[in-house]
């Protein structure tokens, strides 16, 4: 079986690392050891650790937009539906997500200074997902789509947290009978 190119191998292992101990934890020896690699390899390549971190971090995003993206191709005339695969795609994740938690809430927590670039670049991205969230609710008709947007992101994000910590029992219920309530509410 051909390896992959050095560059590509150091991606890899960097993404599946930071998903799986965050970014304070993986030194640029771990990336190295996990690409097959040496340090000088990785910066041969990347000119720090930051650069990695960064990468992961629009590719985290741009993996999740891709999903909405995708959602709203497969139901374009239909926000309900839109809204119950969000929500669908957040359940899914929650068994992956339940060990270490969300990616872009634990580099809050890693990245202390609310001015550093990684955290606005998380901030911007989940305004646009608030925006995004209003109009589909204004699609769908929902009575008050500012507040029906601020309870999906408590519902999903809240979800997500009682996973990791284990404190409720079958969320994916909870969260269907919550969403169900949610959608039949109208102008």
């Amino acid at each position: 079986m051909k390896k992959l190119p050095l560059r590509q191998r150091i991606i890899e292992a960097a993404f599946r690392l930071f998903d799986e101990r965050g970014i304070q934890h993986v030194s640029v020896d771990a990336i190295a050891v996990a690409a097959e690699t040496t340090k000088m390899g990785v910066y041969r390549h990347f000119s720090s650790k930051d650069v990695l971190v960064d990468d992961w971090l629009t590719a985290t995003i741009a993996k999740y937009r891709g999903v909405l993206d995708e959602i709203e191709h497969l139901h374009p005339d239909d926000p309900h539906a839109q809204l119950r695969k969000w929500v669908n795609h957040v359940l899914e994740g929650l068994p992956a997500i339940s060990h270490r938690g969300c990616p872009f809430v634990n580099t809050i927590a890693e990245v202390p200074d609310p001015e550093h670039p990684l955290r606005q670049k998380i901030r911007h991205h989940k305004l646009d997902q608030v925006e995004r969230l209003k109009a589909l609710c204004r699609k769908a008709g929902l009575s008050d789509p500012n507040t029906a947007a601020a309870q999906i992101t408590f519902m999903l994000e809240g979800a997500q947290v009682a996973a990791q910590n284990g404190s409720l029992p079958a969320i994916e219920k909870s969260l269907a009978t919550l969403t169900r309530e949610m959608l039949s509410e109208r102008k």
